[in-house]
């Protein structure tokens, strides 16, 4: 194959694997090292930072919305036509867990049967009240498993109710607007729920925690329960929380969802359309910051490269200058340094690779980064990588093409005398 490659970039291949093979392992260990770090440093950098907010993306999906949320219109203060609703998303192929829901704005209060005077300030919060079928929430949401202190609701349960943690002075962080932690409160405390009109003096049967706002300001009850209390006597559901089949489109089952004349009736999102506002924004914030820092990392490559391959230009200038003067050309000595360059740059960039996508991003996604609103992954995209990795590839060959190229340019008899 090498016949038909062009006689300088023969000569220089040729060259190059000569000094390569000749080369202190050491140094070359060494430059590879410098290789894989700035490789790493351009993904991983970029992919924390990111991998925060998608870590965000990730859990309003698992933990509240599933894959397509169904809720009320705008103007509209439950799902229309409800039963119909529910029983055409059952019959999708593609939906594996359905949480339907009823939810409420209502306020708790605790601590009344101390409070002995009447003028005191009743330390009660508002709160979005949510009703579900405890089954069906821990089927799709897992919300069982964010029970840190007492139990999970059962189906038949009477006067019951998980809190969200952060509404209790124990787990919040401090009193906000409109929030107002309430104090002394474990599983087993008497509180008072209201809604609308009606007030019932309820129990705490478990506390939950998550970093999904939602969940970690709510209170949970069956839906009977909350039915009963906020008095809505007929089956006009406010979510209808979808979990999908693997490998299935979620835009497709929203656009599928919104043909069938669902959307007349409700809003249909994906996890994406539902996440709050600013969260893309703040990712591609967080992209900028992550391109500004692993930018650095580049830089240093770089210049690591240009001084590797410029000292060792220098210390056999001798050696070029006979080149020179027995006839190989001045491209290929350069095109022979660029190789070198080539050589540690696809070498750092393959290693970097391989522990990226055979350790990292596995390891991290098994074991998230626990940040205080997020579990943050490491989000490293295939193409966005192989771009990183062509970027690494084209500044360490000019890196390696400049130094070259300052010393085969040299006069010949010079160099071979040793003269500057």
């Amino acid at each position: 194959m090498s016949f038909f490659l062009p006689l300088n970039l023969r000569v220089g291949w040729y060259l190059a694997l000569r000094q390569i093979r000749r080369a202190s392992k050491w140094t070359t260990s060494l430059i590879v090292f410098v290789m894989v770090l700035t490789f790493l440093n351009l993904v991983a950098v970029t992919g924390i930072l990111v991998g925060l907010i998608e870590g965000i993306s990730n859990s309003y999906r698992i933990q509240y919305t599933g894959d397509v949320i169904v809720s009320a219109l705008p103007d509209k203060s439950y799902i229309e036509d409800s039963p119909g609703v529910l029983k055409f998303i059952e019959s999708l192929p593609q939906v594996t867990a359905i949480s339907a829901r009823y939810l409420a704005g209502g306020t708790v209060e605790a601590n009344y049967l101390t409070r002995t005077d009447t003028s005191d300030k009743a330390n009660q919060t508002g709160a979005q009240i949510v009703g579900v079928d405890p089954v069906a929430e821990a089927n799709l949401t897992g919300l069982s498993k964010y029970v840190i202190e007492g139990a999970y609701l059962a189906p038949d349960d009477y006067d019951q109710i998980l809190i969200g943690a952060r509404i209790l002075e124990k787990y919040s962080f401090g009193e906000q607007p409109g929030l107002t932690p309430l104090k002394n409160v474990v599983p087993g405390t008497k509180v008072r729920v209201t809604i609308g009109s009606n007030t019932r003096e309820m129990t705490v049967k478990g506390i939950i925690m998550s970093k999904v706002d939602q969940i970690a300001v709510g209170v949970y009850m069956p839906e009977d329960e909350l039915r009963q209390l906020a008095s809505i006597n007929n089956y006009d559901l406010s979510q209808i929380a979808i979990r999908l089949a693997p490998g299935t489109d979620a835009a497709a089952i929203r656009d599928l969802l919104n043909r069938s004349g669902v959307g007349d009736n409700a809003k249909v999102r994906t996890y994406i359309d539902a996440i709050p506002n600013g969260v893309a924004d703040i990712t591609n914030t967080f992209a900028m910051l992550g391109n500004m820092i692993s930018s650095v990392g580049l830089v240093v490559a770089s210049i690591t490269i240009f001084i590797v391959i410029f000292i060792n230009a220098l210390t056999r200038r001798k050696f070029i200058g006979i080149l020179k003067g027995i006839g190989i050309s001045a491209a290929a000595i350069e095109i022979s340094y660029v190789l070198q360059s080539l050589f540690y740059a696809v070498l750092g960039s393959g290693i970097g690779f391989a522990l990226l996508y055979g350790f990292l991003v596995p390891y991290i996604s098994a074991h998230p980064i626990d940040f205080p609103f997020s579990d943050g992954i490491l989000y490293a995209p295939l193409p966005g990588t192989l771009l990183r990795i062509a970027l690494l590839v084209a500044t360490t060959l000019i890196a390696g093409y400049i130094p070259a190229r300052m010393i085969v340019q040299r006069n010949t008899l010079d160099s071979i005398l040793g003269r500057n």
